[in-house]
């Protein structure tokens, strides 16, 4: 893979979408968002769809089914696994006919793929005693090199597919939480430590760089770990505008400095209210780089446009209402910054 895969000045979706039709999915999003379009995630469709249950279809020698309470750690490949598999091979099926219909051909275009990312997931996946993975370390790297020979299987599959690029999107909305240690027990005896952040970067950077691609993490959740986002190998950063507060400016400018890309959730994942224009939602981005101090070129040549996260919980309508808006932001920004 080349280093001619970027996000700047791009529009693409967070990950998942409305609805249980993987195939009006794919077609939507491949007509909405040529340049960067990405495989759909639809977690309507129930257990093995959502962000941890399709994990269970991309871990390599480590087994997923799920408990009462959550997804669990098995001995032997279970039914949650096997349909999760299923639910990933028909999304790539759909995709790869649209992809057709559409005429995309050759090595020019570029694919966005998600994953959960590996602190995210041991976060959420226990034991058979009921305790987050978290709380081990060692299976916490074994989960981390394990998603990421996953991946980059499956990235390698959508190229063997549609002979294009893939950018791979690790999805981190735990990540905040997991370093403050403000994640709760599964029972009354546990606790959940805060990860220092050397020891989060290392697990983080085994699914990054095991995945042997181009790499974003995007984390929508308060508080996105700036500084621990600099340090990684990740091309590109994505997040929601809406949470960021005063104190996270100067990590989003280290970020900029850094030659990271951002990819700026500017378009609220459920319909607003009120009437929204484009001018409205590209507002925020803006004030960002002013304030920032960077010249507005940079919402060109560093930043793409996304909803603030993922479109499970919209309807139809406003889903592709999101990226439509989400593509005149970023033509402003493209077209003329300097004169938003």
């Amino acid at each position: 893979m080349t280093h001619t895969v970027s996000l700047a000045g791009a529009v693409t979706g967070v990950g998942s979408w409305p609805g249980t039709d993987a195939r009006e999915a794919a077609t939507i999003v491949l007509g909405e968002l040529g340049r960067l379009p990405h495989l759909v995630e639809l977690p309507a469709r129930g257990l093995g769809a959502d962000l941890i249950g399709r994990a269970s279809a991309l871990l390599v020698d480590l087994q997923l089914d799920v408990s009462t309470t959550a997804y669990r750690v098995v001995s032997r490949r279970g039914s949650v696994a096997k349909r999760a598999t299923d639910l990933l091979n028909q999304d790539l099926d759909a995709l790869e006919e649209a992809w057709e219909a559409a005429g995309l051909v050759g090595a020019d275009h570029v694919v966005k793929v998600q994953a959960v990312g590996p602190l995210t997931l041991a976060a959420e996946v226990e034991f058979g005693t009921g305790r987050r993975v978290l709380t081990d370390p060692g299976a916490v790297r074994d989960f981390a090199e394990s998603l990421g020979e996953g991946v980059a299987r499956h990235a390698a599959e959508v190229t063997r597919r549609l002979g294009a690029q893939v950018l791979i999107q690790f999805d981190e909305p735990r990540l905040p939480a997991v370093l403050a240690g403000t994640l709760s027990g599964r029972t009354r005896l546990e606790t959940v430590r805060a990860l220092p952040e050397p020891e989060a970067l290392a697990v983080l950077e085994a699914a990054l760089t095991g995945s042997g691609g181009v790499t974003m993490v995007h984390c929508c959740a308060a508080g996105i770990p700036t500084d621990l986002l600099r340090r990684s190998t990740a091309r590109a950063v994505g997040l929601d505008v809406a949470q960021l507060t005063a104190a996270d400016l100067d990590g989003i400018g280290e970020l900029l400095d850094a030659g990271k890309e951002l990819a700026l959730g500017l378009i609220p994942s459920m319909a607003p209210s009120i009437p929204t224009t484009w001018r409205d939602l590209a507002a925020p981005a803006v004030t960002l780089i002013d304030r920032l101090g960077f010249p507005r070129t940079t919402l060109r040549t560093q930043v793409a446009v996304t909803p603030a996260c993922g479109l499970a919980g919209a309807d139809e309508q406003w889903s592709r209402e999101a990226l439509r808006l989400s593509t005149e932001v970023s033509s402003a920004f493209t077209d003329d910054p300097e004169s938003l």
